[in-house]
């Protein structure tokens, strides 16, 4: 890994249900990829280009960037310069309950409309909650009360809330994604989900693609990385976790999973021992 490129992510176990990237990045890129959480960053010093929800977008030192569960996206430092950023993930079962609290309605339906902001009060919001997961001496109480002013601060924003991004489920695209997660450690093929899907293989490629925002294999892949992280953070066994979620060894797995971490398997949980 380039001297350029460092990634350190932090779990405190007082606040389990959060996670925060520090990453410092120049010659590195993302592959598309979309987490299950909520992703809220500041950009610290560099640009972030990406390319999200249809568009291609530029955040520039002081930018604060979104991604909503599930919105797809890659990235990479978009100058010369090297990028540096702090990135929060934060799932939405424990955001829904307090943006709920907040006035929010139909919280588990909340999304973000504007990916990359010029926001003071949620940049303030953000490296506040970053600091206290990186603080070994916060306190659980000073960690919920500012999860809960950041879920304030998300529901004074105008215009934030809006319609689910599925307002309508197709149930076809959602019977093929079941089926994903159901075969999470199968060698699923393409004609096996065209034919649950009842059309051409390559009707279902671009159809599924517009739906979710990647192909069937790259959603797949996705969802079983996710699943390996979630096993990394448990403490599986890093062979365990490789072929327990359908990766022929760990040298397969590590080529998987540093695209969307920036990290090997093993740095990765490393990274999470240390804090």
């Amino acid at each position: 890994m380039s001297a350029e490129n460092r990634f350190q992510f932090v779990k405190s176990a007082a606040f389990d249900e959060v996670m925060l990237l520090e990453a410092s990045m120049n010659d590195f890129s993302y592959g598309t990829h979309a987490h299950e959480e909520f992703s809220f960053g500041v950009t610290l010093s560099g640009r972030q280009d990406f390319f999200a929800l249809g568009e291609h977008h530029k955040s520039h030192s002081g930018n604060v960037i979104v991604f909503n569960p599930e919105d797809a996206h890659d990235g990479h430092s978009g100058t010369d310069d090297t990028l540096h950023y702090k990135m929060l993930y934060v799932h939405p079962d424990q955001l829904s309950p307090m943006l709920n609290s907040a006035g929010v309605r139909h919280s588990k339906h909340y999304r973000i409309e504007q990916t990359v902001q010029n926001n003071p009060a949620l940049r303030h919001h953000i490296i506040r909650l970053a600091n206290l997961v990186e603080s070994k001496a916060a306190s659980g109480l000073a960690y919920s009360s500012a999860l809960f002013e950041f879920a304030e601060c998300l529901a004074r924003q105008k215009g934030l809330q809006i319609e689910p991004k599925r307002s309508t489920k197709d149930p076809v695209f959602e019977r093929v994604r079941d089926y994903l997660h159901e075969h999470v450690s199968d060698d699923v093929s393409l004609d096996e989900l065209s034919q649950i899907a009842h059309m051409s293989k390559y009707h279902l490629l671009r159809c599924f693609r517009d739906y979710f925002g990647m192909t069937p294999h790259q959603y797949w892949q996705n969802y079983r990385i996710n699943r390996a992280k979630e096993a990394l953070s448990m403490g599986m066994p890093l062979t365990d976790v490789a072929l327990t979620f359908g990766f022929s060894d760990v040298s397969y797995f590590n080529r998987r999973f540093k695209p969307m971490f920036g990290l090997t398997p093993h740095q990765f949980r490393r990274t999470l021992l240390r804090t």
